[in-house]
């Protein structure tokens, strides 16, 4: 198998952009740099007023969404839904419209669960996935409001058990700097210790051990548990765990009823999304449901559209609902404000580059404009996105039980299109499809086909040369052992095993599972002097941290 090209990583071009990474960058991630990079450059323009009438009509601006537009914009909803729902496959979407503080649409499109007969409605909960950033920022804007905390918090001070690789950063990292990825750590950092089974506590300390990517807030590398261990000093420091912290600060007050920060929630609810997966070119329920709760405010709310809905008319209130002040809007400012950039452009003549705010995407229009928005992507099963004008009052969130191939990205955009120009301008999901496909593209275990073993295979030592217990720091104990008729290894906590294949000489390949699997992974022991293994390096394990384990030494008696 040939190595697949990959991408530089925004801040840090000789560092390839890995799936982990890429899953979620800002606003629709990587499908919104395509998207953007296929859009034509617009500028701000006005009508000329005439000074001398005091009858002149109001000034307007391109891209503006006019009523009118608002109007034709729900009824493409319902229209290009329903052909996306055909042209992928996607068992069902559901849909929110807002507009000048209105609800203009709430609908739901398709099934919850293939080969069942119950529909998707306005009040069905999906997994939100990454979309829960931008929630968990706006529950710590509400806490810095109360002026206990602020965003220039230092975990050193809220949370001073958590540290870096290195003295200073841990001393002054901030909620700011862990809210927008510029913190230093690597892209996606702790997700396959989670993979793993590694508690919430542990994969917090065993980030320390994890090389720097990038000088501090020097870079952008989008980490899960870097907003969770953020967000979880937030609660920490208030006294209340996150979920009921986020339940009583936005839920509660916004009457969400449908919306939770933990996982078991989800599961009861009887109208629930059910998530599915895409094995060749069908669609299945999921084998292995997505349990989020270790980094819940990262990637662990569950929602609907009408819940949403709500939400976002709070943001486009500056914290102001229904007339009540929420949040102070000096709190909420600082979350759409752009903090770091998530991508860097190659030709700032024809590119614009993106931003990351506080668990946000920031952006500009064709028209100047700026743009919220964020995506959230599960492989086991969850593709969702919003798509924000705050200039206009004018939004979109789009909800799936699918794995992300693209087609909530593709919705939003059509429809931001038809609300700023009165049509779409080009096939959305012609873009966003292929850049989703080159997202979920294997990351490990590339450059070399692991299912096929080599006509020209060499032998391997003895069973015996491999067996023993190899180590590292991030991830702890790894015991080689006998298995069956072979080897197999056993990692994590639990821990879990996993069977070798043999390759060739001293390389074996394993299947990873869980949700940032993909491929098999290859496994190459190095064998010491006397003949038996002293370390082994380790693809998949590589790609999730430092992938080389030595072999413990022996205790002395």
């Amino acid at each position: 198998m040939t190595q697949r090209p990959v991408t530089a990583a925004p801040g840090n071009p000789g560092r390839r952009l890995n799936r982990r990474q890429a899953l979620l960058q800002t606003g629709a991630g990587v499908v919104a740099g395509v998207a953007t990079a296929a859009a034509t450059t617009g500028r701000i323009a006005a009508q000329e007023a005439t000074p001398e009438s005091a009858s002149a009509p109001p000034l307007t601006v391109q891209g503006e969404v006019t009523p009118e537009r608002a109007a034709q914009a729900v009824e493409r909803v319902r229209e290009y839904a329903t052909h996306l729902l055909e042209e992928s496959g996607v068992p069902g979407l559901a849909v929110a419209v807002v507009y000048n503080d209105e609800v203009l649409l709430a609908e739901g499109f398709g099934v919850r669960e293939l080969g069942k007969d119950e529909p998707i409605e306005a009040d069905t909960v999906f997994q939100l996935a990454s979309v829960s950033k931008s929630l968990a920022a706006t529950v710590v804007s509400s806490v810095v409001g109360d002026g206990s905390i602020t965003w220039r918090s230092r975990l050193a001070d809220i949370a001073p058990g958590f540290a870096l690789a290195e003295a200073w950063p841990t001393q002054n990292v901030t909620l700011t700097d862990l809210f927008s990825h510029r913190s230093g750590l690597p892209d996606h950092a702790g997700d396959l210790l989670e993979d793993l089974g590694y508690s919430q506590v542990d994969i917090f300390h065993r980030l320390r051990y994890l090389t720097p990517a990038y000088s501090f807030r020097a870079g952008y590398l989008y980490t899960n548990y870097g907003l969770t261990v953020a967000a979880e000093g937030v609660a920490t420091a208030t006294g209340v765990a996150w979920a009921n912290l986020s339940r009583q600060r936005l839920y509660e007050p916004l009457g969400m009823d449908h919306t939770s920060s933990l996982f078991s929630d989800y599961m009861a609810q009887p109208n629930r999304a059910i998530p599915h997966i895409r094995v060749g070119d069908t669609w299945e329920v999921t084998p292995q449901q997505r349990d989020p709760d270790n980094q819940s405010p990262a990637g662990g709310v569950s929602s609907t559209v009408n819940d949403l809905a709500k939400w976002i008319r709070l943001l486009f209130g500056a914290g102001t609902y229904e007339g009540q002040e929420l949040i102070p809007a000096a709190a909420l400012t600082p979350v759409h404000t752009p903090q770091s950039f998530s991508t860097v452009v190659t030709d700032p003549a024809n590119q614009r580059p993106g931003f990351y705010g506080l668990g946000s995407g920031v952006s500009y229009t064709d028209f100047g404009r700026p743009q919220w928005s964020h995506s959230g992507a599960f492989a086991l099963g969850a593709g969702t996105a919003y798509y924000l004008l705050p200039a206009s009052n004018f939004g979109i969130v789009a909800l799936s039980n699918a794995m992300p191939i693209g087609v909530v990205e593709a919705l939003c955009l059509d429809v931001l299109d038809v609300a700023q120009r009165g049509e779409a301008t080009r096939d959305w999901f012609a873009l966003t499809g292929p850049g989703l496909e080159a997202v979920l593209a294997p990351t490990y275990g590339t450059g070399t086909d692991w299912e096929a073993v080599p006509a020209d295979a060499s032998p391997a030592q003895p069973t015996s040369a491999y067996l023993g217990t190899f180590s590292n720091a991030y991830y702890g104990d790894v015991e080689v052992i006998e298995s069956g008729d072979g080897l197999g290894f056993r990692i994590g906590p639990e821990p879990r095993e996993f069977a070798l294949t043999h390759y060739s000489h001293d390389t074996f390949s394993w299947q990873p599972t869980g949700e940032n699997a993909t491929v098999r992974s290859g496994l190459t022991f190095t064998i010491g002097v006397d003949g038996t293994a002293d370390s082994f390096t380790d693809e998949d394990l590589a790609d999730g941290g430092p992938g080389t384990l030595v072999k413990a030494a022996p205790v002395a008696e």
